[in-house]
């Protein structure tokens, strides 16, 4: 009897310190291995099915639509420089899909860059017809296409820069945040026209459809400015929603 309560002791201790093993080899796999929650999390809203398709048929239909903006272009060389950005984004945004998903609202806003510059590209931003109805309409004295793009080129590197600058850095919003921000995204407008600059240095007068000054010769603080108006915009209308977001998707603190 003494026999078999020594083995039960002995058979309980071992199943204890295999408990014990499990219990610690979980805890070094989870901290060696983080579980987050993905960016279809129920919890961001809509369905895991829809959350997880959605990335898949923006990409889809943003490659589609790139396709089609490169038939029979207003000019071709300058289809391709307007496009530019896309062809860098998009290999970017593929190999770090998995170890570091974006938030709807991201992917969202970068297929609708993309569509501003397809169109852009197609018809050059000078010729898109959306401009010269809005020229007519108001008045105006140029088509002010360029203006929106610019906009644009601020408003949604904002939100990629803010996605960024929270979960890398854990800066919670604030007025460091807001300020950052903001910098990137006029560095990346300044990038941009530095990038034109070149273009029409190298390139001469093909470059001049690009460039689409319309005779403006303040276009590129214009174009700085505008995209300086989209990244406050985009910040004071989206981030508290871009904060709920965040949160669902890796528990970011608000």
């Amino acid at each position: 009897m003494k026999s078999t309560a020594r083995a039960s002791r002995t058979d309980s201790a071992l199943d204890g310190r295999g408990r014990l093993f499990g219990i610690f080899c979980g805890l070094r796999e989870e901290m060696e291995h983080p579980s987050t929650p993905r960016p279809w999390s129920t919890s961001s809203g809509g369905s895991p099915g829809v959350r997880r398709r959605e990335p898949l048929v923006l990409l889809a239909s943003g490659l589609a639509l790139l396709v089609l903006s490169g038939i029979q272009p207003k000019d071709r060389y300058t289809w391709f420089l307007e496009v530019a950005p896309i062809f860098v984004a998009l290999p970017v945004l593929l190999l770090t899909a998995r170890r570091f998903p974006l938030t709807s609202l991201a992917y969202r806003l970068v297929f609708l860059h993309a569509l501003v510059l397809m169109v852009g590209g197609h018809y050059t931003y000078a010729e898109v017809p959306l401009g010269f109805w809005v020229r007519d309409l108001l008045g105006l004295a140029r088509n002010h296409y360029d203006r929106l793009g610019h906009f644009v080129q601020g408003f949604v590197p904002a939100v990629l820069a803010r996605e960024v600058l929270r979960r890398k850095l854990g800066l919670p919003p604030g007025g460091w945040l807001f300020s950052l921000v903001t910098c990137v995204c006029l560095a990346i407008s300044a990038t941009y026209e530095l990038f034109e600059w070149l273009m029409a240095v190298i390139s001469g007068s093909a470059a001049m459809a690009f460039l689409g000054t319309q005779g403006d010769v303040w276009d590129t603080q214009w174009d700085m400015l505008w995209a300086l108006i989209g990244a406050v915009t985009s910040q004071l209308v989206l981030a508290r929603r871009h904060d709920r977001e965040l949160a669902s998707l890796v528990g970011v603190a608000r």
